[in-house]
């Protein structure tokens, strides 16, 4: 069974494909997105009806209302978005480099790398906010390098890939550890509040620096698209066909690392949105048909990878205050324990197909 496209032309000459099966997930996803970023806005200790929330951002509400909406949740909200988006387009562009189900940034390392800039910051030096920010974005890309520099011979291929990440991931994860061992009291609880992944207090400071990132990133990678994608039949074919490989993954490898820092400063290590989106994404535009796990064009996919990761943690962090109440159980430990279970079923199916 094929997946039906449409293709475009322009006036200019320039042609481009629609595939109408991923623009429905995608605009059923971004409604999801939309009634969930709704209805988590007006939860909290002091509830908002959805009719009153959409007033407020359209045209304006009372004093306090408006207060509580545009200044409390909508920060926290926009985060949720972009974090999420964040890590499922990394995720999809791991998982593609490294032809790989299991090539995400959790297993990978980067964010436990940038977990250790972050305790480095907040143990050794008693940082702020904004610095251990920073110290996050550095940890993830110091990690992102030495993943890359240790996995290069000829080329970087998808499993050495995954093996020398998993094995950076259980040095920086010790690392870690004998951090939090050195931390007094007060920075040692603050270091693990951080370290479940929250978006408890996160505002326009946290949203402006992830836009920024954005704007400069998604259409790049966006563009790189269908270079990636001839990238996936072979490093030969694409050599073949004028792709300068190695300059590809290194581009979209820099992207998908600064992604997941930037998602990581500004909400913490939020685990497992990474390594589900993309194969969430993958299975919802794909007909379901035998061996059709790594068909998906890659353009779609990385849209709905992207738009997936956005929806399943606004989706986590409303079920998580809906269940446990505002504030009291950090979307980390939703997203950590529903990706571990599909990280469980993943590994199976991969061993039963013979691909593990």
């Amino acid at each position: 069974m094929k997946t039906s496209r449409t293709t475009l032309r322009t006036r200019g000459g320039l042609s481009f494909r629609l595939d109408p099966r991923a623009l429905t997930v995608v605009a059923l996803l971004l409604l999801i997105a939309l009634a969930a970023s709704i209805a988590l806005i007006g939860t909290g200790d002091f509830s908002i009806p959805p009719g009153d929330v959409l007033r407020t951002l359209l045209e304006g509400g009372d004093a306090r209302q408006e207060f509580i909406v545009t200044e409390l949740r909508l920060p926290r909200v926009l985060v949720g978005l972009l974090v999420g988006g964040s890590l499922g387009l990394a995720g999809a562009l791991f998982q593609s480099i490294s032809r790989n189900p299991l090539g995400s940034p959790d297993v990978l390392g980067l964010g436990q790398g940038s977990t250790a800039g972050a305790l480095v910051v907040i143990v050794l030096f008693s940082g702020g906010a904004t610095q251990v920010a920073l110290g996050a974005l550095v940890g993830g890309l110091v990690t992102g390098l030495a993943i890359y520099l240790l996995a290069w011979k000829q080329g970087v291929h998808g499993y050495r890939l995954v093996l020398v990440g998993i094995g950076v991931s259980a040095v920086v994860t010790a690392v870690n550890g004998y951090l939090l061992t050195k931390a007094d009291i007060v920075d040692a609880t603050r270091a693990v509040v951080w370290m479940t992944g929250s978006l408890n207090g996160r505002d326009w400071e946290q949203v402006r620096p992830l836009l920024a990132l954005w704007a400069v990133l998604v259409p790049l990678v966006l563009g790189q698209s269908r270079a990636l994608r001839v990238t996936e039949m072979g490093d030969d074919v694409a050599y073949a066909l004028g792709v300068r490989v190695e300059r590809v993954r290194l581009l979209l490898m820099v992207s998908a690392v600064l992604l997941t820092a930037g998602a990581t400063a500004a909400a913490g290590p939020v685990g497992f949105v990474a390594l589900t989106a993309p194969q969430l994404a993958r299975r919802t535009i794909l007909p379901r048909r035998r061996g059709s796990a790594g068909a998906a064009p890659l353009g779609p996919h990385l849209m709905t990878s992207m738009v997936m990761g956005a929806t399943l943690l606004v989706v986590a962090d409303w079920a998580s205050q809906q269940l446990f109440g505002a504030d009291q159980l950090p979307v980390g430990v939703v997203t950590g324990v529903l990706g571990g279970g599909y990280l469980l079923w993943l590994l199976v199916t991969e061993r039963r197909a013979g691909r593990i």
